[in-house]
């Protein structure tokens, strides 16, 4: 009977340490349950958590350093609008007397003439060109008159009165031959300052083309130049500054003459080696004096192509300052150029130079047909106002010219 009673309290114990075991399990796998579902929950959260936060959340910031501020330091200022900075740069003006906003101010001021740039570090510098067509600044578009001289300007007096009251509107560029030492009594201040560093330049060789490549550089470097017009020692204005500058800038033409001849002096300069770069067909012969475009400047002072091609291939007999540009032009940009000159001359007596003109031989008469002596195109319609400049005029002539300006050509 105590046996049956002790094997039944053992049953008992078995069962309630089975129903214990039991418990503890069901416990244990609510725990992990719940740790799972809180988990699987964190997951889910932290993904729309950003990366600095969940760093914030899960890493034991150090405590920062103690850092004590100057005493004079002042606390961030917050930026400015555009207002705000202009009161700021009055204020600067104000405190420090010639200091302020610098902005474009020293890059569209006009250069000076003399630098001490060769000619590849010209033509590099002169060649950049701003992609934006909008400027941000205020432009007055400049016809840059371009001197190729010998040495002094002789007729400058009549030029500085074609000039006087049109400051703004114009810039002068001057080439003078290196051996010229500057002695010019002649000219006036607008002249001073104003020759560009120099090559020596001989009448028919290359070295003329060069020169003008030289000028057109120097007067790119002026943001404000839009047109470019090549003049001599010994050329005149035939009209005043505005009808001239007028006549440039609505001009939708540039002017190089350029014309196709037969002959010795036309066909007969062409030299069989430029083929197949420049052709017999597309040979041209033109008059050296010239006004261009900035576009058309810009693309002749980098061209190297046809540039070394004349170089190499255009020599006495052949001039290639008759020839490179009107050929370039006519070959590039035919539908933007107006096959003619600006300047008028007199080859009716023949030979190699054109007929020069003293002071006897000034008359209101030859004044008149050089103004007004043929019919041409401007801008698709007939007109007799075809020459702006004439030349060939000597040094005697000046003060008949200066007589004449007033009532003919209307300045002075």
């Amino acid at each position: 009977m105590k046996h049956e009673t002790h094997q039944n309290q053992i049953i008992s114990a078995k069962l309630f340490n089975s129903q214990r075991y039991i418990h503890s399990l069901i416990v244990y796998f609510l725990f992990f349950g719940s740790g799972l579902v809180i988990g699987i929950s964190l997951t889910f959260y932290l993904k729309d958590v950003p990366i600095t936060l969940k760093k914030k959340l899960f890493t034991i910031q150090p405590s920062p350093p103690l850092i004590v501020p100057p005493k004079s330091r002042p606390p961030p200022s917050p930026p400015l609008n555009q207002e705000q900075g202009v009161t700021m740069n009055n204020n600067i003006k104000k405190k420090i007397p010639g200091v302020g906003r610098i902005g474009l101010t020293d890059y569209i001021k006009p250069p000076e003439a003399m630098h001490d740039m060769m000619d590849d570090e010209l033509i590099w510098r002169a060649s950049m060109v701003p992609k934006a067509k909008i400027f941000p600044f205020n432009r007055t578009p400049k016809v840059a008159f371009m001197f190729l001289a010998r040495g002094s300007l002789p007729l400058a007096p009549l030029w500085e009165r074609f000039f006087k009251g049109h400051e703004g509107r114009y810039s002068i560029y001057i080439h003078s031959q290196p051996s010229f030492k500057g002695d010019a009594p002649e000219e006036g201040p607008i002249f001073h300052a104003r020759r560009v560093p120099s090559k020596r330049v001989d009448w028919g060789e290359f070295s003329m083309v060069d020169a003008e490549r030289r000028l057109l550089a120097n007067a790119l470097l002026d943001m404000s130049n839009e047109r470019f017009v090549l003049l001599s020692e010994a050329c005149i204005p035939l009209y005043n500054f505005t009808t001239i500058y007028t006549y440039i800038m609505n001009s939708t033409k540039t002017f190089v003459e350029s014309y196709d001849e037969w002959g010795p002096v036309g066909r007969g300069r062409y030299n069989s080696q430029m083929t197949p770069w420049v052709t017999i067909e597309q040979w041209r012969k033109g008059s050296q004096w010239f006004e261009l475009n900035r576009e058309i400047a810009l693309d002749m002072i980098t061209d190297q192509k046809y540039f070394n091609l004349f170089k190499d291939f255009c020599r006495p007999a052949c001039y290639s300052d008759e020839h490179y540009l009107p050929t370039f032009v006519t070959m590039r940009y035919w539908w933007k150029n107006g096959n003619r000159t600006l300047t008028w001359v007199d080859w009716t007596k023949g030979g190699p130079h054109p007929t020069k003109f003293a002071r006897t031989e000034v008359t209101r008469e030859l004044l008149h047909q050089m103004r007004t002596g043929i019919q041409c195109m401007y801008n698709g319609e007939p007109t007799s106002m075809c020459y702006l400049f004439a030349r060939k005029f000597l040094p005697s002539a000046l003060d008949r010219l200066l007589k004449f300006a007033p009532k003919v050509m209307m300045f002075g």
